[in-house]
Order: C-alpha cells, then sequence, then structure tokens
C-alpha cells in the first residue's frame, strides 16, 4: 500500500484526498518506483483546478525522484536498485510508490540528491527545450523571462548565464527581482513598479527582445508581444494568471512579422530517446555547477493542499517539493 494523493473532482487545495492504495507489480515497459522526494508545478494546479481537465478520480503530481524497485519486461535503461527521477504523464507522482510507464523515467546521477531530482527534471527540461528545441539561441542574444525568481525561471537564469544569453527577468517584488539577478539574470524588473514594458525597452536600446519566455499568460501576454524585435519569437508555455484570450493573428505581422508558439514539455519528451537525451543535457548542466537547484520550500506529502495554497498565492520562490 502506498500513500497517495487524489482528487474526485476539480477545484481549490481542499480537493484533495490522502488514501492508501495498492501498487503492484510492474507490467510490459513499466516499473515501480519508490518516492524519496516529489516536485510541485503549476501543471499540478492546472490539473486540479480543472483548467486542464481530466479523467476523475485521479491521482495527483507529475515530478518525482527515487529508486526503481521493480523492472517490467522490455525495459532496459533501468534496473532494480537505479536512482531515478522522471517528469511525465499519466500524474501519480504525489505518492509514495507507483507503477508507471518507464521511458520517461530517467537514470539519476550519483552527484545529484533525491530532492534535488524532483525539484528539477519538469523545471529543467522545459528550460532545455526551451533554450535549444524551440527557436535558435546562442551566445549575445536576448531573453526576457517572466516569473524569474520562480522554479523554471532561477534554472532558467542560470542556464542563459552559461550560453552566453542576456537574460532580462521580470517578478513581482524587489526581493524575487534580487534572486533572479544572483542566479545570473542580467537585469530583472519588478513588474508591480510601473510600465515594465518600458523599462526593457530603456534596457534594450529600445529595440527589443529576440525571444520572449511567458508562462504567466492573460497578465503579461500583450506586454510579452511588445517587447519583442520585429521577427521576434514569442514562447508562451504556460499561464498562471490564466488563460491568453484569443489572439487576432494579424496583430504579429502589425507589430513586425512576429512569430509565436505554444509549445509543451509532453511532446518533446513523448520520444523516449529525447527524453532521455534532455535529462542528460540537464544532468550534466547540474554536475558542471553551471545550475544550481534552488528548492526554496518543503511540505511533508501529508501536507500538499498547503503546498498548492502556497503556490497559487506566488509565496514561493525556487523549486517546492514534497518530502515522502
Amino acid at each position: 500500500m502506498a500513500l497517495t494523493a487524489i482528487i474526485e473532482e476539480h477545484g481549490g487545495p481542499d480537493k484533495f484526498k490522502l488514501v492508501d492504495r495498492d501498487v503492484g507489480e510492474p507490467g510490459k515497459g513499466e516499473v515501480r518506483i519508490a518516492h524519496k522526494a516529489i516536485g510541485l508545478n503549476f501543471i499540478d494546479v492546472y490539473q486540479r483546478s480543472g483548467l486542464y481537465p481530466m479523467q476523475l478520480p485521479h491521482a495527483m503530481g507529475m515530478e518525482a525522484a527515487g529508486v526503481i524497485e521493480a523492472v517490467g519486461e522490455g525495459v532496459t535503461h533501468l534496473k532494480v536498485g537505479d536512482r531515478a527521477a522522471y517528469a511525465a504523464n499519466p500524474p501519480g507522482a504525489y505518492s509514495e510508490k507507483r507503477v508507471m510507464p518507464a521511458a520517461q523515467v530517467c537514470p539519476l546521477p550519483d552527484g545529484i540528491s533525491f530532492e534535488e531530482g524532483a525539484a528539477m527534471m519538469l523545471k529543467g527540461m522545459t528550460v532545455e527545450y526551451l533554450f535549444h528545441r524551440t527557436t535558435p539561441l546562442g551566445k549575445g542574444d536576448t531573453v526576457l523571462f517572466h516569473a524569474a525568481a520562480g522554479g523554471v525561471g532561477l534554472i532558467a537564469c542560470q542556464w542563459a548565464r552559461s550560453e552566453g544569453i542576456t537574460l532580462i527577468g521580470t517578478a513581482g517584488t524587489d526581493d524575487k527581482c534580487q534572486l533572479a539577478l544572483d542566479h545570473g539574470a542580467t537585469h530583472c524588473i519588478n513588474y508591480r513598479d510601473g510600465d515594465w514594458v518600458a523599462k526593457l525597452r530603456e534596457l534594450t536600446d529600445g529595440t527589443g527582445v529576440d525571444v520572449v519566455m511567458d508562462a504567466v499568460g492573460k497578465d503579461t501576454f500583450e506586454g510579452s508581444l511588445n517587447a519583442l524585435k520585429p521577427l521576434g519569437m514569442m514562447i508562451s508555455f504556460g499561464n498562471a494568471s490564466g488563460p491568453v484570450p484569443p489572439l487576432n493573428i494579424g496583430i504579429l505581422g502589425q507589430k513586425g512579422s512576429l512569430k509565436i508558439t505554444r509549445p509543451t514539455l509532453f511532446t518533446h519528451i513523448a520520444d523516449h530517446d529525447t527524453c532521455q537525451a534532455m535529462a542528460k543535457h540537464l544532468g550534466e548542466k547540474v554536475l558542471s555547477g553551471d545550475v544550481k537547484i534552488n528548492i526554496g520550500q518543503r511540505f511533508a506529502l501529508r501536507d500538499v493542499a498547503k503546498a498548492h495554497e502556497a503556490l497559487e498565492a506566488r509565496q514561493t520562490t525556487g523549486s517546492t517539493v514534497l518530502e515522502v
């Protein structure tokens, strides 16, 4: 049996229920993993609230790290006793242990702790595809990154610095801006302190940025388009403030022949080999010291509702983990 957080209906953090579930043995292409630490992400909030509807009842959570307890037929990249981590479908990471598809479960290097592994996979592989698989980016390019002091943001700040990319962040307090700067952001704008688009234009001598990486959504979308250079790329990869309203595509032409995309991590990692390569790249960044995983908050698995309340209230910095 394994303690597991589930929801039976969409809604607020109060909808979580803690139940003991039978785990069983892995089938073909599956593993059983005993979790040591579990990661929290905004996609968990979207699924719980119903913004991303799920067939209910369902276990929750997309990211964790632990030890492989059993391996099903056909699994060759993992064995019993291996340290492993993942960010993957289906949800179910908010649990002491689970059986799940093995293809997106990745070896966790010895030099990376279980907590770091749980905190880095979804966020870190998101940064990996943003910087390497979405649009060409290289040394000297300029990126605007919203929520730069969040879990994804602090990894992105460090990643950009390691690649010679200028990253201009936004955050909601001066303290959060300083945190982003400490992690490698070239500049950080407090978006509560005046017109952040005008400030960005000042920082770029009026030209704007090459790429915007925006997981905030509704509240920042129009400003993000206005922050781009002509022919710039808008990457909308989340909607923490709510979904982006329908777009008149002609606006992209009016604002300078802009490009826009709405990628997801799960499209990128659907292919086993690509997923493993992305995780390996992320692990190399962490082991080299280029990227340090900032864990700002820890909650017990039983306190998952409190963790969601803090995440939604934007009271968190860096990554948040549930301790098993």
